[in-house]
């Protein structure tokens, strides 16, 4: 497994992903940009998302992903993170029938009930993505997808930067961050029983460019990835 440390160019102070977020959620939706993740979602040709009864919406953050299912016709969804103050702002939004406090890979959640189960921006946080994987399962009902919206790994090794945010002191901080190739991605989805339906890959194109300028030296090389796995039914 490739570590991010031997591609860490920034040296930034690191902290876990409970102090990062906690620390970043005054921000944090005025600091990812919806290119990243969003645009992925609305790019994908596999879900159908309206005929989706149930979600389930794994590191749910301040609920950013809630209202974008709930835009696109997903009829409910409960959402699962690690950090209360993300689930205080998520609480807010009003898009989840159930949020709770805990661990993607041990949520809690029933078993078997969810037509989706989707996460976005979280897998770089964690050390092995197998337990993700295999919980995603637990929760998927027969047929049902599991969708994940990542940082690519080529881009984090490229450009040495971690998944990170401007402390209320100016400081740059990063948060836990760690290198999973898509090959790594595939290995844990056949090893859990999904099926892979679909791949995208998001570059950085004009989109990019309008809102981070710098990155006009990235042009063209992958930033993030949305899979579209389905369970065999």
């Amino acid at each position: 497994m490739s570590r991010f440390e031997d591609f860490d160019r920034r040296g930034y102070r690191t902290v876990d992903v409970r102090t990062g977020y906690g620390e970043w959620v005054a921000d944090y939706e005025d600091t990812v940009q919806d290119v990243m993740d969003l645009a992925l979602l609305d790019e994908l040709a596999v879900p159908d998302w309206p005929s989706v009864r149930r979600a389930a919406d794994l590191g749910c953050g301040t609920g950013r992903t809630g209202v974008w299912l709930r835009g696109a016709g997903v009829a409910a969804a409960d959402g699962v993170d690690l950090t209360p103050q993300m689930l205080a702002l998520a609480r807010e939004k009003g898009v989840h029938e159930r949020l709770v406090e805990a661990d993607v890979a041990a949520t809690g959640l029933p078993g078997g009930g969810y037509g989706l189960v989707i996460c976005s921006l979280i897998d770089e946080h964690l050390a092995d993505l197998r337990p993700l994987y295999r919980e995603a399962a637990r929760l998927a009902e027969p047929g049902a997808l599991f969708v994940l919206v990542v940082f690519h790994s080529h881009f984090i090794m490229l450009s040495g930067m971690p998944t990170h945010f401007t402390a209320a002191d100016g400081e740059p901080v990063a948060i836990t961050t760690h290198v999973h190739l898509l090959s790594d991605h595939v290995a844990a989805g056949l090893g859990a029983g999904w099926q892979l339906a679909e791949l995208r890959e998001g570059v950085v194109d004009d989109r990019w460019v309008a809102v981070k300028p710098k990155w006009e030296r990235y042009r063209g090389h992958p930033v993030s990835a949305a899979l579209v796995w389905r369970k065999a039914s």
